[in-house]
């Protein structure tokens, strides 16, 4: 592994997507600074990176909080440069109109929107002395469709992608290549097949073609080619789905 003298901040390392992303930009020889709200569950992400000889960082942080996001960012690039970050916070939660109450639609807003703005405009304050970096967002399919019982999560979605899409116009030109990513599929995950189960039931779950589910490895590896891209052909936004999935 060659090392870089760079970090690759990844907020909202999850167990998945997060954790795949990490874990690649590891392997490419960046240092990671990873951060999600419990620092406990970072443990076993710690320990992976590790065993195959790469360097990571390990916090606790509230990306809703200015402070913890502009904490965590300086930190990261007080030990090398900062020359990536990913936004990966979530949100994803399903409840009929009636049924979002005020808090539901504010906190999700929080997790999915502004919390992505804090991360973006902060990792942008870094990056500029520097003259390049990138900033990628994890998107769904509620960023570009709201769905039945989804206004909450597509309003939030929906809200990151135009700031995304603001951040790139104005960025851009200053070198750093700012991106929004679009996972139009169930990701391979013990929550989805786990809905999967309690939808369809237990035979829906084996019948799970090998690739039917989108594999966090698989949206790592995107996020890798879209900081492998030459400037002159920059993407803002990638949308991605397994084979099978209708569109």
């Amino acid at each position: 592994m060659a090392k870089r003298h760079a970090t690759a901040a990844v907020v909202g390392a999850g167990d998945f997507i997060g954790a795949a992303i990490a874990k690649k930009f590891a392997a490419e020889g960046f240092t990671i600074f990873a951060g999600r709200r419990n620092a406990d569950k970072l443990g076993p992400l710690v320990a992976d990176i590790e065993a195959a000889g790469g360097e990571i960082v390990a916090r606790g942080l509230d990306a809703r909080k200015e402070d913890d996001i502009t904490g965590f960012l300086r930190a990261a690039d007080a030990h090398a440069p900062l020359e990536v970050c990913i936004f990966n916070v979530g949100g994803n939660v399903n409840f009929p109109l009636l049924e979002t109450t005020e808090r539901v639609f504010r906190k999700v807003w929080e997790l999915a929107c502004y919390a992505g703005f804090l991360t973006g405009r902060e990792a942008a304050r870094v990056m500029l002395p520097h003259g390049k970096g990138c900033i990628f967002f994890t998107g769904a399919t509620a960023s570009v469709r709201g769905g039945i019982g989804y206004a909450a999560f597509a309003g939030a979605k929906s809200g990151l992608r135009a700031v995304a899409q603001s951040m790139a116009r104005e960025l851009g030109p200053k070198n750093i290549h700012v991106a929004h990513l679009i996972i139009d599929a169930g990701v391979d995950t013990a929550f989805v097949r786990e809905r999967i189960r309690q939808q369809a039931g237990a035979e829906e779950v084996e019948r799970l073609d090998p690739d039917q589910l989108m594999h966090p490895a698989s949206v790592a590896e995107a996020y890798w080619q879209l900081y492998r891209q030459p400037r002159d052909a920059w993407t803002f936004e990638l949308d991605m789905r397994p084979y099978r999935e209708a569109w």
